[in-house]
């Protein structure tokens, strides 16, 4: 079946939040939503006594995704949902704009999928898995996060950029790309999140993405699948698409690495020059 929709909530839309977007979709005739996690700021408290013996995912009006805990004078961070808290606990709660907690997350899922709309997360926009000063870690830490909001609302995938290559050579980016997606299809695998990672195709050759970098990565990453940004593709190749064929040929590529041939793509129209996005 092939599903169109919006990424984020639709101009269309009076209201401005997730459920607006949702009814709005499928008065529209759609059946896809792409859901922006536009930002990931962390929000911290001590555990209260309320809090004592219940899971992040029944704490309510907070989306908890971490716990620290101390532990021989170290604090020791979980992402566990089905932790129990205990006295003296530090509770990380994300203020993402996209839900309270996770029983309106789980809410929007039923209502989307009572509504035939199928929903997918795409994680911040500026996001560097090959920096190895700290940003790959949160960039890391932010596409876990997003996986566990996804999973709370049955997502069947989690969308990423892939960040800029700096300095680094080519094949030593790639390498450390491929390392960081490998930790986050595992981190999913052990929080039992269903949701698969994908990984989208750049508009700009300072940003690791062109087809074969995406082609090459998902096969170095078992598991994780390609994000096909036709725009991004038309642009890396000096406008690459021009006959049908074009389209049949990279499609043909994708499938070939989609389980099932199921392909997620974003469309959209597009100025370039010289191999880049313009806008």
């Amino acid at each position: 079946m092939i599903r169109f929709g919006p990424s984020g909530i639709p101009l269309s839309c009076k209201g401005r939040t997730l459920r607006d977007g949702i009814e709005d979709i499928h008065n529209l005739g759609l059946t896809a939503m792409e859901v922006q996690l536009v930002r990931v700021n962390l929000n911290e408290r001590y555990a209260g006594e309320d809090d004592i013996g219940r899971t992040p995912r029944e704490i309510p009006a907070e989306l908890i995704v971490q716990i620290g805990r101390k532990e021989e004078r170290k604090e020791v961070l979980t992402s566990a949902l089905d932790e129990k808290i205990e006295k003296g606990d530090v509770l990380y709660s994300l203020a993402s704009g996209i839900a309270g907690d996770y029983h309106e997350l789980e809410e929007l899922g039923d209502l989307a999928r009572e509504l035939d709309i199928e929903l997918t997360l795409h994680t911040p926009y500026y996001m560097d898995l090959a920096d190895a000063d700290g940003l790959a870690q949160k960039s890391v830490q932010s596409v876990i996060w997003g996986g566990m909001l996804a999973e709370a609302m049955r997502a069947p995938i989690v969308i990423t950029h892939l960040g800029m290559f700096g300095e680094l050579d080519p094949k030593e980016a790639l390498n450390r790309i491929a390392k960081n997606l490998r930790t986050v299809r595992d981190a999913y695998k052990k929080a039992k999140i269903h949701s698969r990672l994908g990984i989208e195709a750049s508009g700009r050759k300072e940003v690791v993405g062109s087809l074969d970098e995406i082609l090459t990565l998902v096969k170095n990453a078992k598991g994780v699948l390609p994000v096909l940004n036709f725009a991004h593709v038309h642009a890396r190749g000096f406008g690459l698409f021009k006959r049908p064929e074009d389209f049949d040929d990279v499609l043909s590529k994708v499938e070939k690495v989609s389980d099932g041939g199921h392909i997620h793509a974003h469309f959209s129209g597009v100025e370039h020059a010289d191999g880049n996005e313009l806008r």
